[in-house]
């Protein structure tokens, strides 16, 4: 009887199978173990954001009449607008990736007219409602077909009365809305912005020997994203060139991090560091911003095997911001961009188990990113060990934090989002449990865990990032026209 492999298990026919995305204030890790060490921030390599090259472009238009009888008629719009302002210059580090493009006061469609060209440039339209009668200069904002964020506070007008309305129409089609007194939510409102910016300008490399060229072709036609195929040669090469003393320091600071080292010897670290400086490398010279590799191939292929395990590689390069994905799988890495995108912390793949017992699902995975906050933040203990399944080879077992909201996606084709949110309360991790893969962690999902499990579909990977990113999803998957299908309601 023929045994179907672990690989060939997790395969799904669709392929082969980003708090908030700022430029992160630079902080000086310690070294101390169970900290993260001093990796380069994203900023050394000219990243705007975690996952993004280039500023996100933004058209902001304040809309408002002179002398209105809502909200009051002795408003003062450039005092209005003054205080927005104030609100934007005290979240710079949320808007320090973002280039407001275009930055004005429309009272009637002409204004918004004038800018015409500089709005077909940008990758979304904030419009912040300050005034009743706004609805002609709306509609001619709509006009460009972008994708827009309307921000309108108690007061504003009576227009919020349509807008429910107008979102089903066809002209409303690529418009969401944020009816809240709360400023900060201005933060939020471009976030969908910055996915859609980082899926365009998001190069993959592919190290695999699998076909993947049509599901490729389809991602750059729907999203931009280009998706490159390396060779094994290419990686050997690089991986070659790097100095032994480079690679020595690269192992050390793994080393010196760690609370500990439990099965890897000392020499297994030192070859799956300097593979991660081959990546780092590799990445440079192609300017991409994600590496995924055929881990399952090489591991067990003696004719694609790499020189060592790629774990503490994709976990380097998702604490830089880029992204290190395993398994070749290019929905994860698709996955991990828009994740990345909407909140700027990389994504942790998993390997689900339920536990109806106590009401979570486990999310399980060798290989663990230590920087869950992002690039530049502190980051979590974590202990070296093997690869769960070999017992061998070298991977960070990451100890998450208890009680953080985290939201777990996958992209299905090019048409459909999965997804479901809930709560850490709890990560195996500490009580040595030594049963699935090294880093795991306990969520009570928000929902029905029945209906999660029982709904599941599309193999077993999906991509776990920090926050509740529901609304963040639900704007992208409008804005993009996807599906967006939650598991668990």
């Amino acid at each position: 009887m023929k045994t179907i492999k672990r690989r060939d298990f997790l395969k799904i026919s669709a392929g082969s199978g980003a708090a908030l995305a700022v430029a992160p204030a630079l902080v000086k890790p310690d070294t101390r173990p169970g900290q993260a060490p001093p990796w380069t921030s994203p900023l050394a390599r000219g990243l705007v954001s975690p996952g993004g090259r280039t500023k996100v472009k933004v058209a902001k238009i304040y809309m408002g009449l002179p002398n209105p009888h809502w909200p009051k008629p002795s408003l003062n719009l450039q005092e209005e607008i003054k205080a927005y302002e104030n609100q934007f210059s005290q979240m710079k580090e949320e808007f320090s990736d973002v280039d407001f493009v275009v930055n004005i006061l429309a009272s009637k469609p002409e204004d918004v007219l004038q800018q015409a060209d500089k709005i077909k440039e940008a990758d979304g339209i904030l419009a912040i409602h300050l005034t009743i009668w706004i609805t002609p200069i709306l509609e001619a904002i709509l006009k460009f077909k972008k994708p827009t964020v309307l921000f309108a506070a108690p007061y504003s007008g009576h227009e919020w009365t349509y807008y429910g309305a107008l979102m089903k129409q066809e002209r409303g089609e690529l418009l969401d809305c944020f009816l809240s007194s709360d400023r900060q939510e201005l933060a939020r409102a471009v976030r969908p912005f910055r996915a859609i910016h980082h899926l365009r300008e998001a190069r993959i490399l592919n190290l695999t020997t699998a076909p993947f060229e049509e599901y490729a072709g389809k991602v750059r036609e729907k999203f931009g994203t280009e998706i490159k195929r390396i060779s094994l040669d290419r990686v050997e090469k690089i991986y070659a060139a790097i100095g032994e003393a480079e690679a020595r320091r690269e192992a050390d600071l793994w080393y010196r991090g760690a609370e500990k080292v439990v099965e890897p010897s000392r020499e297994d670290v030192y070859k799956s560091a300097r593979l991660a400086l081959a990546f780092e490398k590799l990445v440079e010279e192609e300017q991409a911003t994600a590496l995924t590799i055929d881990c399952y191939g090489t591991m067990w292929d003696k004719t694609i095997k790499l020189p060592a395990y790629p774990c503490l590689g994709f976990s380097r390069l998702n604490n830089r911001g880029l992204g290190g994905i395993c398994e070749s799988d290019l929905r994860s890495a698709l996955t991990h961009t828009i994740l990345q995108g909407l909140s700027g912390k990389p994504g942790f793949i998993s390997d689900p188990t339920v536990d109806e017992a106590r009401n979570h699902i486990i999310l399980a995975h060798c290989m663990g990113t230590v920087n869950m906050d992002g690039p530049g933040r502190p980051g979590h203990p974590y202990k070296l060990r093997t690869v769960m399944e070999r017992e061998e080879g070298v991977v960070p077992q990451v100890e998450m934090r208890l009680g953080e909201k985290v939201t777990q996606a996958i992209i299905v084709g090019t048409e459909q989002i999965l997804y479901f949110t809930g709560e850490i309360v709890d990560t195996p991790v500490r009580l040595e449990d030594d049963r699935g893969c090294r880093t795991k962690i306990a969520v009570r999902v928000d929902g029905s865990l029945e209906k999660l499990w029982q709904n599941w579909s599309q193999g077993l990977h999906r991509v776990t990032c920090y926050g509740n990113l529901a609304r963040e999803l639900r704007m992208l998957a409008r804005f993009k026209k996807l599906e967006l299908v939650n598991e668990a309601a």
